[in-house]
């Protein structure tokens, strides 16, 4: 019987011979192109993307119509920092310096950018000099200019009563009976819209306005 040969076995380890290119350098295996990505799908509670919209025209008719009328509900009026209580200063002067010091204290505040309407000058004891000045006029020419209101007003303890609220009002206790800071102080507490700055003796002022206001 005649015997058939045995086909060989090939094994897979074994490779045929890569196919060279003229050079002599083998050639690489080529890479798949990525074709054309598909479109992710829109993510789940996302709209797709939109298309814009053209602006639109809108005449001064729309714009006064879009605006709220005085029929529609108010919204909350902002604090006024004029009803607040206003912020105290205290600097201590002797009573022969506290006129001087509330001086320095008005020329700072003009400084710092302050209207020389929003300031108003109390004094205790003697009179400041603008104030027995403009007096000497008259009282009508002299309350004349507080109300004009465009300068700094100085006014005696005993008349500042009269005197409006004002931003700033800066207090000389520069001597005086003993009951005029006691007035005076409480007074201008009241007559300060921001600011309270009191020139003179610590102890007294703070025994005046812990007590009065």
């Amino acid at each position: 019987m005649p015997l058939i040969p045995e086909e060989p076995q090939i094994h897979e380890s074994a490779q045929g011979p890569r196919a060279t290119p003229a050079s002599g350098r083998t050639a690489p295996t080529p890479r798949p192109v990525p074709g054309p990505r598909p479109a992710a799908p829109p993510r789940p509670g996302r709209p797709g993307p939109l298309r814009p919209t053209p602006p639109v025209q809108r005449t001064s008719r729309d714009v006064v119509a879009a605006q709220p009328g005085p029929s529609g509900p108010a919204a909350p009026a902002a604090p006024v920092a004029d009803s607040a209580a206003p912020q105290i200063q205290l600097i201590p002067a002797s009573v022969e310096g506290a006129l001087d010091a509330a001086e320095e204290a008005v020329d700072l505040l003009l400084d710092s950018g302050r209207a020389p309407g929003d300031v108003l000058v109390i004094t205790t004891g003697e009179q400041h000099p603008w104030a027995a000045h403009e007096l000497s006029f008259g009282e009508t020419s002299y309350w004349a200019q507080h109300d004009a209101g465009d300068d700094v007003f100085y006014a005696d303890a005993a008349v500042a009563s009269r005197a409006a609220v004002r931003p700033v009002v800066v207090v000389a206790v520069n001597g005086g009976a003993d009951s005029a800071a006691a007035t005076a102080l409480p007074l201008a507490h009241g007559r300060a819209g921001a600011l309270l700055i009191v020139c003179g003796d610590p102890q007294q002022i703070n025994s005046v306005l812990g007590a009065g206001v």
